[in-house]
């Protein structure tokens, strides 16, 4: 019983850490090209790195949303558009209690 409840305080304490940083810093580096928002390139001859090409996965920015912060805000975003607000719920009782 001890395995489970060690095993499950451990996922908790690990989606909870990650939950946190996507809080705190929600863009991470881009991998492809490790913040520099390009590739670099060498020369043939003197092999000094140059700049490439902007990167493609990150449009030269060098940061990436994280995928937790991506869930986030993709579920604020579906809660929001189900959601009526204060203007439109005090609306339809306005309507809904006027006689007619």
């Amino acid at each position: 019983m001890s395995f489970f409840l060690n095993a499950s305080a451990l996922a908790l304490l690990v989606t909870l850490g990650y939950a946190a940083v996507c809080s705190v810093s929600p863009y991470r580096n881009c991998r492809k090209c490790r913040g520099f928002g390009f590739k670099t390139k060498t020369t043939r001859i003197t092999k000094r790195l140059k700049r490439g090409k902007d990167c493609r996965r990150c449009h030269g920015h060098g940061i990436r949303i994280r995928r937790g912060r991506h869930w986030w805000n993709l579920a604020r975003r579906l809660h929001r558009r189900g959601t009526p607000d204060a203007a439109q719920t005090a609306a339809r009782n306005a309507a809904q209690r006027s006689p007619r």
